[in-house]
C-alpha cells in the first residue's frame, strides 16, 4: 500500500468518453479542475489505445498544473506511459499484486468492489482505496450490477480501514445522503459531464462536500 497523500478524497470526477468526445477531453477537464475538483479519472472504454494514451498524457499535465490526482481506469499500460498518479482496476482486471509490481509500488491502486467480502479482500491485498457501487441505478455503466443502496455502503465503510469512494447514480440531490455514510470520496460522471455549466456545477458540488 502506498502512503501517497493524493489518494482520492472529496469529489472524484470521471471523464467518460461515452459522454465526452476525444477533442473535448482537455476543455472538459479544465472546467472540472477550475471548479476545484482534485481527482480526475479517465474512463475511455471505446477509444483506440493511441487515443487513450494521448488523452491520458494531456490529463496528467492538466492535473499536475492544478495539484490534482490523475487516475487511469483499467489500463495499467496507459497509466505507466502517461505517468498517471494511479490506476483503478475492477474485479476481472489484472490482479492487484501484479498491478502493484508493474507500477513499482509508487502509484495509487484503487479497486472496484460490490460487497463486504470483496471490500475486505481488497484491504487484505493492499488496495489504496476501494470504490463501492453502484449505489443507485445508473445508465453510465452498461454492465453495472444492481443498485446496492446506502445501508450496504454504510456497512462497508464501517468494516474496512480504507478510503471508500461511492459510485453509481450519485447526483447533487442524493449527495448529502451518500456523504452521511462516511465515505471518503464521491464519484460523479453524468452529474458533472451533462451539466450546463461544468465549472459552476463542480464548484457547487465541491463546496457541498467540503461543508458536509
Amino acid at each position: 500500500m502506498t502512503n501517497d497523500t493524493s489518494i482520492p478524497t472529496g469529489l472524484y470526477a470521471i471523464i467518460d468518453t461515452t459522454y465526452v468526445a476525444v477533442a473535448d477531453i482537455g476543455p472538459v477537464a479544465t472546467k472540472i479542475l477550475d471548479g476545484g475538483c482534485k481527482t480526475i479519472q479517465l474512463r475511455a472504454k471505446g477509444l483506440k489505445a493511441a487515443d487513450k494514451l494521448r488523452a491520458a498524457r494531456l490529463l496528467k499535465v492538466l492535473c499536475a498544473k492544478n495539484g490534482a490526482t490523475f487516475i487511469v481506469n483499467d489500463r495499467v499500460d496507459i497509466a505507466m506511459l502517461s505517468d498517471a498518479d494511479g490506476v483503478h482496476i475492477g474485479q476481472v482486471d489484472l490482479p492487484l499484486d501484479d498491478v502493484r509490481d508493474l507500477l513499482k509500488g509508487s502509484k495509487i491502486v484503487g479497486l472496484s468492489t460490490h460487497n463486504i467480502e470483496e471490500a475486505l479482500e481488497a484491504e487484505k491485498l493492499g488496495a489504496d482505496y476501494i470504490a463501492v457501487g453502484p449505489i443507485y441505478s445508473t445508465q453510465t455503466k452498461q454492465d453495472a450490477e444492481s443498485p446496492k443502496g446506502l445501508e450496504h455502503l454504510r456497512k462497508i465503510v464501517e468494516k474496512v480501514n480504507l478510503p471508500v469512494v461511492a459510485i453509481g447514480g450519485i447526483t447533487e440531490a442524493n449527495l448529502p445522503s451518500v456523504l452521511a455514510t462516511g465515505v471518503s470520496a464521491v464519484a460523479m460522471i453524468s452529474a458533472i459531464l451533462l451539466s450546463d455549466d461544468i465549472t459552476a456545477n463542480t464548484t457547487k458540488i465541491v463546496k457541498k462536500i467540503t461543508d458536509s
